[in-house]
């Protein structure tokens, strides 16, 4: 990977990233909440070297801020995807026959379902559903849990559903064809049972493409917060997010462009350097690239 000079930037873009959205209280130049109406819209200068928004907030803070929004629904939708689809795909496609048809089947339903349409649609009966919930109910829980986490709790179950789809594809069709193995052989022989051989056979050859593929998944689950927030079914206000931040910016677009701009360009870069440090990954990691 050192050796893709692309993937070394993504890398660096990626840390630099990590340490805006753990240290942002100390980064930022401002919370993101603090504003003042006579400020509104004002212009880039040293106070606000991005400008201020139509509630004189400090874009650069807000920006900064929603890095967090974003690395967090990258990472627990890699996660999601990663360990219920590799888990999922790797007992269908080592079992096969009817336990592999039955568990396929399913995912070929749930892979039938435009991803981002089956998340708006899954948003919209959360929203809907548990918003008006009667408080110290299963739902009323549920409800204070996504109103303490900024209303990202329910994105990270939306995402989370949809997530696991293809990498339970892609572990599947590695874990048939690694059951047939030489080394899978030997180890049933040898008295392991299907558990061990899953474990200590089948997932180690397998996990480096998974890898590759569920980093290069994560700019696609950033777009669907980015786009949920656009349309209002994202984080709640005040807390910022790049999608909620182009969204208010596109609103003031005649008059005002940077305030779409540059969140914009944040959400860009951020996608092009996990493209460029998978592509590094896929070239480091997954055998069908040597």
């Amino acid at each position: 990977m050192c050796k893709n000079k692309m993937a070394v930037l993504g890398a660096i873009i990626i840390i630099i990233l990590v340490i805006l959205a753990v240290f942002a209280p100390y980064i930022a130049p401002y919370h993101y909440a603090e504003g003042s109406l006579k400020e509104n819209f004002a212009s880039p200068r040293s106070k606000f070297l991005l400008g201020a928004d139509f509630m004189g907030r400090d874009l650069l803070s807000r920006i900064i801020y929603g890095t967090r929004i974003s690395l967090s629904v990258g990472i627990v939708g890699a996660l999601t995807a990663f360990i219920i689809g590799v888990f999922y795909g790797v007992v269908s496609g080592y079992y096969g026959g009817k336990i592999d048809n039955v568990m396929m089947r399913f995912v070929d339903i749930m892979y039938g379902f435009p991803t981002l349409l089956l998340i708006i649609l899954l948003m919209v009966l959360f929203k809907s559903t548990f918003a008006v919930a009667t408080p110290g109910t299963f739902a009323g829980y549920l409800n204070t849990i996504d109103r303490a986490f900024g209303g990202l709790f329910f994105i990270f179950i939306g995402i989370g559903i949809t997530a696991w789809i293809g990498m339970a594809r892609i572990a599947r069709g590695m874990a048939l064809s690694l059951r047939e193995k030489e080394f899978v052989e030997a180890a049933r022989a040898t008295g392991n049972s299907n558990l061990q051989i899953m474990l200590k056979h089948i997932l180690p050859n397998l996990i480096g493409p998974c890898i590759v593929r569920v980093t290069l998944a994560i700019p696609g689950y950033i777009t669907f917060e980015a786009f949920l927030s656009f349309i209002g079914l994202g984080v709640n206000p005040p807390t910022p997010s790049w999608g909620m931040l182009i969204s208010e910016g596109y609103q003031a677009m005649r008059s005002y462009p940077h305030l779409a701009i540059y969140p914009g360009l944040a959400l860009a870069i951020t996608m092009m350097a996990f493209n460029f440090m998978g592509d590094g990954l896929r070239d480091a990691l997954d055998p069908r690239m040597k």
